[in-house]
């Protein structure tokens, strides 16, 4: 369910528009999937003015027929989306507003954290901003494939209580399902509905989405079965129905594409002034509408949102500007292999590279060398070996696991989803990060020796700040707070940099290594990128 924000996106220019066929589509999608180590089949649909095209492609010929038209798939966090449109609806009715505290929409009583007395507002809550955790105390999940199966309203609302925050609410944005789960349900309490209901007499009706569910499936409906990243098919995610805005809806591919057409304004329908809404800037770090990212993309603004679940991945986007929209439906879950930005974002613009299938390579007999060794993940002690030219990985007091390797770079377990993803720093050592269920960990090597970082003074630091073009329309802009660098790249949030030797800083959960050059003088002038084995170079401003 997680909007995933682990590489820096470049947005560059565009290209001519045209209408799209189904054929064209089709062949698009194939040359990113077919082969594909994945094993993923696709729903996917380009919405350009009056015509729309459509293919259902898999990465193996032999599945096709897995999904059709009446396959109907979790979107996960785009459902996200929706709940900031019936959030609009109420809003247009006089029933609330975006600075209406949270607990205002809450039974009286429930305990909400605030910080230093200020409380978190509505506006918090759809941006991603609230300070709520990721997740509720009170999650009581006794199988992660199916994580929220166990999670009722008294349980959630308990977890607030639970709660403390770290900074004043819309200071920092933190990807949060919990708050996403209590805005689900404070929406239709508000409403005086239970979610499902709501959703569907306000949002799926007038649209024509007649497929679309939370957890009653319509007729003639039939619901995808999902995959892992290993090809294994994987248990449904379920939510309790006031709970399901943050990611329990599923829907087909043309109840997307009536989404998308409504999205782009192409209703009379009631809701539609509440899509309008729901689709206008409320923060700017990251720049975000109501629960929508906003991502600048050769001088429009295109609205996007990905979903991910335990077996599925969805992305949606609307581009007002162009009149384009893209949906894709993947019945497998690409959220530890970086989601579906590389065919979302062609499919957006064409400037953006397409990418290619993953297919099963052997690993170099130097990175498995390089990668050997004893590593320490946060709450968890690891060794990797290697024997017979393959990578084993071996978590303290668990099993071992034989990982295969992808000619994008990548190790992934062939018994679990999750992937090991090998780092190359600019002196030519390795490291790697973790990424499984949705988050990034990064290892830190134990058996052998780190040079000591010597701690940085304030005005150390500050000689590091400015900008930092790396190609046209796109820079680093680096900050400091007095004890560590920041920076923020165009159209993206903030990250922090760790220091890891002279002139050498990394956002080690992202993979981003930079190194700062200086010039005869001593002074900081350049800084250089490092990140998926590719460098950009900027001079400083």
């Amino acid at each position: 369910m997680k909007m995933p924000a682990a590489a820096i996106l470049l947005a560059l220019g565009a290209m001519p528009a045209h209408a799209m066929t189904d054929a064209q589509l089709r062949d698009l999608v194939a040359q990113r999937l077919h082969g594909d180590r994945t094993g993923a089949c696709m729903a996917v649909a380009v919405v350009e003015k009056a015509q729309v095209a459509r293919a259902y492609v898999c990465a193996d010929d032999k599945d096709e027929g897995r999904i059709g038209p009446d396959s109907a798939f979790e979107i996960g966090s785009i459902s996200k989306t929706m709940t900031a449109a019936l959030l609009a609806e109420l809003i247009l009715q006089g029933k609330g507003s975006l600075d209406d505290p949270l607990s205002a929409w809450l039974p009286e009583g429930t305990k909400v954290p605030d910080y230093q007395g200020q409380p978190i507002l509505l506006r918090h809550m759809v941006t991603h901003t609230s300070g709520l955790p990721a997740l509720p105390s009170r999650l009581g999940a006794t199988d992660m494939s199916d994580p929220y199966a166990n999670l009722d309203a008294p349980a959630l609302l308990a977890s607030l209580g639970d709660a403390t925050l770290a900074r004043a609410p819309g200071a920092q944005f933190e990807y949060s399902n919990f708050a996403s789960m209590v805005l689900s349900y404070a929406v239709a309490r508000r409403a005086g509905s239970d979610f499902e209901s709501l959703i569907r007499q306000r949002l799926f009706a007038p649209l024509g989405m007649r497929h679309a569910y939370v957890n009653q499936p319509p007729a003639g409906v039939r619901a995808a079965v999902g995959h892992t990243p290993n090809t294994r098919p994987t248990p449904p995610w379920r939510f309790a129905t006031d709970l399901a805005g943050a990611g329990g809806v599923r829907a087909t591919l043309e109840d997307m594409v009536r989404y998308v057409q409504g999205g782009l304004g192409w209703t009379d329908a009631a809701i539609a002034p509440a899509l309008a809404l729901s689709q206008q800037q409320v923060s700017d770090k990251p720049a975000m509408a109501m629960n929508w990212m906003l991502m600048p993309v050769a001088g429009r603004t295109v609205l996007l949102h990905e979903g991910g679940t335990g077996g599925f991945s969805a992305w949606a986007s609307i581009d007002r500007e162009r009149q384009r929209g893209v949906v894709i439906l993947s019945d497998t879950t690409w959220n530890s292999i970086g989601s579906l930005g590389s065919l979302g974002l062609h499919l957006v613009d064409a400037s953006f590279p397409l990418g290619k299938p993953r297919r099963k390579i052997d690993a170099p007999a130097e990175l498995l060398r390089q990668l050997e060794g004893e590593y320490q993940l946060p709450g968890l002690r690891m060794t990797l070996r290697q024997r017979d030219g393959k990578l084993f990985v071996h978590p303290k007091g668990k099993g071992e696991y034989e990982m295969a390797y992808d000619d994008a770079g990548d190790f992934h377990p062939l018994a679990l989803d999750a992937v090991l993803k090998p780092q190359r720093k600019a002196d030519g050592s390795h490291a790697f990060t973790w990424a499984q269920m949705g988050a990034m960990v990064h290892a830190t090597r134990v058996d052998k020796a780190a040079a000591a970082v010597p701690a940085l003074s304030a005005q150390a630091l500050a000689e590091y700040e400015g900008r930092y073009p790396l190609m046209p329309g796109f820079e680093l802009a680096v900050r400091s707070d007095g004890s560590r660098l920041h920076a923020r790249a165009t159209g993206q949030g903030e990250f922090a940099l760790e220091a890891s030797g002279a002139d050498r800083f990394e956002a080690a959960a992202f993979g981003i290594e930079i190194v700062f050059r200086r010039d005869a003088s001593g002074k900081v002038a350049a800084l250089e990128l490092h990140q998926a084995g590719r460098m950009l170079k900027g001079e400083r401003q």
